[in-house]
């Protein structure tokens, strides 16, 4: 059974008592960011009939990226109206961005929050445009804008990948959309004070160690959590605490890790399933030792079918 980092999973807010808000993107509404709504599929991520014209639509294109999320002003008038709003607030002693993120979390100025633009940042290169597909997710959004960002921020963005955004949408930031389920906002050294260390590794080792491999993981082939290799990479560093452990425990062997590899698992059949081959080589004695986790990645929400074991070559 795999171990979890449940504790760092945020919980959903709850219903919004105002109702829906209007100026939230559902998937049939992101029609305006070009094709987006040809690849979107419903919400239970099951296929439709085949259109008029007898073609089956389009497959959804799953997103598990890891990323920092923050707020864009998409127009010069959002941003005036913003500074007014300012004005009239109590906001002495606040940096500008302590300020903004003050008026977008609150409730009368939930329009103000409706109005930005959130963008997912993935190793300091702007990825994605992110748009919830419940009004209630809204309150994910202002939650992940940080006060004060820090380089080991860290936001989990699962959802469903659109079509690039028009123009005018962000100001010309012209990036595909994400229309996301779920966001989990934390703190990489939190995740991995969640690590369990085995008694006999220093701490400080293990957490240089875990932070290094999670590092890793965000930098291995530009990752952009859009691919299924990348999806199940990415749900393992956030999911699995024995990749850390079996990774520190190699360091600490004196071995390191020599590459991170993905197969396409021989369970495979009418789903879609990933095997995530870790590799440690012996520093010394030049021997390679291989670990796999196995991962179903078919749908929007991937979960281990294997936890972490001894791998062999066939």
């Amino acid at each position: 059974m795999e171990e979890e980092f449940t504790d760092l999973a945020e919980d959903r807010p709850a219903d919004d008592p105002d109702g829906p808000d209007p100026g939230t993107v559902e998937p049939a509404d992101l029609r305006a960011a070009g094709t987006a709504a040809e690849t979107v599929a419903p919400a239970c991520g099951c296929r439709g009939a085949a259109d008029g014209g007898g073609r089956e639509p389009a497959p959804p294109s799953y997103v598990y990226a890891l990323g920092q999320i923050d707020f864009r002003f998409p127009s010069l008038g959002v941003e005036k109206e913003i500074a007014q709003n300012a004005g009239r607030a109590d906001t002495k002693g606040m940096t500008d961005r302590e300020t903004v993120h003050h008026l977008i979390s609150q409730p009368d100025n939930r329009y103000l929050a409706r109005q930005l633009c959130y963008v997912l940042s993935i190793q300091g290169i702007e990825t994605y445009l992110l748009r919830p597909r419940d009004p209630v997710e809204l309150g994910l959004l202002i939650d992940a804008v940080r006060t004060e960002p820090r380089a080991t921020d860290l936001d989990v963005v699962i959802g469903i990948r659109g079509g690039l955004a028009p123009p005018g949408l962000c100001n010309g930031l012209t990036l595909p959309v994400v229309a996301f389920d779920q966001i989990y906002s934390f703190d990489g050294e939190e995740l991995v004070r969640a690590l369990k260390r085995p008694a006999k590794i220093e701490a400080e080792q293990f957490e240089r160690s875990s932070t290094s491999l999670l590092r890793r993981i965000m930098q291995l082939g530009d990752n952009a959590g859009d691919t299924d290799e990348h999806r199940a990479l990415n749900y393992v560093a956030v999911r699995n605490p024995r990749i850390y452990e079996t990774t520190v425990k190699a360091f600490a062997d004196g071995a390191s890790l020599s590459s991170v590899d993905f197969r396409d698992s021989r369970l495979s059949g009418a789903r879609k399933i990933i095997d995530i081959v870790f590799s440690y080589t012996g520093r010394k004695t030049d021997v390679t030792e291989k670990h796999f986790v196995r991962v179903d990645v078919t749908e929007e929400f991937p979960f281990t079918v294997t936890p972490l074991s001894p791998y062999y070559d066939r």
